[in-house]
């Protein structure tokens, strides 16, 4: 099973709680959490932080996104609408995975990064 190495969470959101759920329910503890209301990602903090990732999976609802950052070279207005939020931060839950960064909840995608 996959370890949680940096989760970004949010209080109150509904996304958050399913996926706070989903790791409750599997018994996976992040090493690091980071409170969604006290440490902003603006735009320009997430698109940095994403450029780390190596692969890049964004849900919204039933659709899910897979970015190869190594391999595809998106643009920053590109990535931003991945992983920026109506609020203009990152959007939570996030969370790294190795090299890999998912975004938003969706529980197939969670299976494949942490059940495998």
């Amino acid at each position: 099973m996959a370890r949680i190495d940096w989760m970004y969470h949010r209080k109150n959101c509904e996304s958050c709680a399913k996926a706070q759920g989903f790791l409750a329910k599997r018994k996976i503890e992040p090493a690091a959490v980071v409170d969604a209301r006290k440490t902003r990602f603006t735009r320009k903090d997430a698109l940095a932080f994403v450029r780390k990732a190596e692969h890049l999976y964004a849900s919204r609802g039933p659709k899910v996104v897979h970015v190869d950052l190594k391999a595809e070279k998106p643009g920053d207005d590109e990535l931003a609408a991945l992983v920026i939020g109506p609020s203009g931060n990152l959007r939570a839950p996030s969370f790294f995975v190795g090299k890999t960064l998912v975004v938003g909840f969706n529980e197939e995608t969670y299976r494949k990064m942490l059940e495998e």
